[in-house]
């Protein structure tokens, strides 16, 4: 086909009968927009430098200059494709030099300095987010786009060339490709926003794509289907990674907000060995170390509040102060004075017939009046709760119980503990032993602890910064109580097991339970 006939025929109403031509026409529109995905990538690259409201306008006017410029391109190529005579003779290597090879070294040349500096840019962690002193100016992002895209039309112009017989075809092509992209480009450019990595995909592409461009140059011709099988495998491999994390989204979406929150949160106060990176240079130590363990607990106990029911946090039954009703007036006046409670649980006979809960203070009025205790006037209706109640809804009972204790008992009504505000503020922030009672874990040298057995697990795992002592399908929260299901049996005074790098050891024990025991860091 020569440039004379080629522009004989330049619009032959003939060829649309021709099935042919639509043939042509179609394939080439579906080249050319897969040809520009790496163009659009690009566009949206450079329309992000420009201020939020002038992206937009950029992208359409770039677009569309660029179209006019495109056809341009495709008369000026078909003619300069064919002039394929050599101009000049290379002396070094002796490689005849037509204005074919020129362009194709320009274009390939100029794809690699571009794909190259945005790479290093996204490689080295460069910060796109720039202040309005240092976006460019609106024409100079614009006219970047329209000599960009000038570049690209280089390969689609030569696919053109090869797919259509008819300049015609080749523009009605481009024109319905490009605009189409223009339709697109806000769309993708949110797309490319949010998956990062396929920006890094296309600048690979774009080195391909050069490195092709310099090869034919040179004279050193490479088949365009093994760029495309390597771009085709890549954007292969790409929609895997795209799918795989889709899928860790929508496994995320169905977890909770507030257990993702305080995952997370969790996760940035650990102090375990393995959360901190010290041989990173930028790792802000300073920072980290601002976490006290008073902090790091009470962020921890206010986060996990939701997971834990009453049972792991109240007063077990046989730590419980209560008082018979049946007693001597005088031996309840000498319990009450020797105990530090503000409130008792009052019962007949035996813990489990329960009357209702009364104030100290009252009781002792009543003693001072009457010598016995009025029982319609003093002892307030106990409020009950299941022992799988979570402590989150428990805070609501608190409300309207005006400070009272709170008895936990289990399906069967048998009272298995009882629950204060102390409890709950103990939860979040560690033990508050009162005047007859000593801390459940007391350090005996770093990396050493006594522990008694009634510990509860989450003040444990707090402590000693591990995971793994609770088992929510396990009926104990306790240390005794994971001892016990450890051993299967009641252990012996020196018995111990290993755990998460801890031995735990039976320090001391009675004829029911474990009372005391050593915890040591291997």
């Amino acid at each position: 086909m020569n440039v004379l006939s080629s522009s004989a025929a330049f619009f032959d109403p003939a060829i649309f009968a021709l099935t042919a031509t639509w043939i042509s026409l179609f394939t080439l529109i579906i080249l050319e927009i897969v040809l520009g995905v790496d163009n659009l990538i690009f566009i949206a690259i450079l329309s992000n430098k420009l201020p939020q409201h002038q992206q937009q306008k950029a992208r359409v006017i770039g677009l569309s200059l660029a179209l006019v410029m495109r056809l341009g391109l495709l008369s000026i190529m078909s003619i300069l494709m064919q002039l394929k005579d050599p101009v000049f003779n290379d002396p070094f290597i002796g490689h005849p030099f037509s204005v074919q090879n020129l362009v194709m070294l320009f274009g390939g040349f100029f794809l690699l300095w571009k794909a190259t500096n945005e790479l290093h840019e996204r490689l080295e962690g460069a910060d796109h987010q720039s202040n309005k002193a240092d976006h460019p100016g609106f024409w100079i992002v614009v006219a970047q786009i329209i000599v960009l895209d000038a570049v690209f039309s280089l390969d689609a112009v030569i696919t053109a060339q090869h797919m259509a017989d008819h300049l015609i075809i080749m523009m009605i092509a481009v024109g319905i490709s490009m605009a189409l992209m223009i339709v697109a480009a806000n769309s993708l450019t949110v797309f490319v926003n949010k998956h990062p990595t396929i920006v890094i995909l296309c600048l690979s592409f774009l080195l391909m794509i050069g490195l092709s461009l310099i090869a034919e140059g040179f004279g050193f011709h490479i088949p365009k289907n093994y760029l495309y099988a390597a771009i085709g495998f890549s954007v292969m491999i790409e929609v895997f990674n795209q799918v795989f994390r889709m899928n860790i989204q929508n496994i995320d979406a169905h977890i909770p907000m507030r257990d993702r929150v305080a995952n997370r949160i969790l996760a940035a106060l650990s102090t375990t060995k393995d959360a901190v990176d010290t041989k990173n240079s930028n790792y802000d130590m300073a920072g980290a170390l601002s976490f006290g363990a008073e902090e790091r607990f009470m962020v921890s106990g206010v986060l996990t509040l939701s997971e834990r029911n009453v049972r792991s946090i109240m007063t077990p039954r046989n730590d419980m102060h209560w008082i018979n009703i049946e007693d001597d007036p005088e031996k309840i006046k000498a319990f009450i004075l020797d105990i530090p409670h503000n409130y008792f649980p009052v019962c007949r006979g035996h813990l489990d017939e329960i009357i209702g809960i009364a104030r100290a203070k009252d009781l002792i009025s009543d003693f001072a009046d009457t010598g016995q205790i009025n029982i319609e006037k003093s002892i307030k209706e106990a409020i009950l709760v299941h022992k799988s109640t979570s402590v989150l809804k428990i805070m609501e009972t608190f409300r309207y119980s005006h400070g009272k204790i709170v008895i936990v008992t289990d399906e069967f009504g048998s009272i298995q503990g009882l629950l204060t505000l102390l409890d709950v503020f103990e939860a979040i922030a560690g033990e508050f032993p009162d005047e007859d009672e000593a801390t459940s874990i007391t350090e005996i040298n770093p990396g050493h602890w006594h522990v008694e057995g009634a510990c509860e697990l989450h003040l444990l795992e707090q402590t000693l910064n591990i995971d793994g002592l609770m088992d929510e399908d396990e009926e104990y929260d306790s240390l005794a109580g994971f001892l016990l299901a450890r051993f299967g049996e009641m252990p012996i005074k020196g018995a111990f097991i290993e755990f998460e790098n801890y031995r735990f050891s039976v320090y001391e024990v009675d004829s029911r339970r474990i009372v005391m025991v050593d915890v040591e860091l291997l």
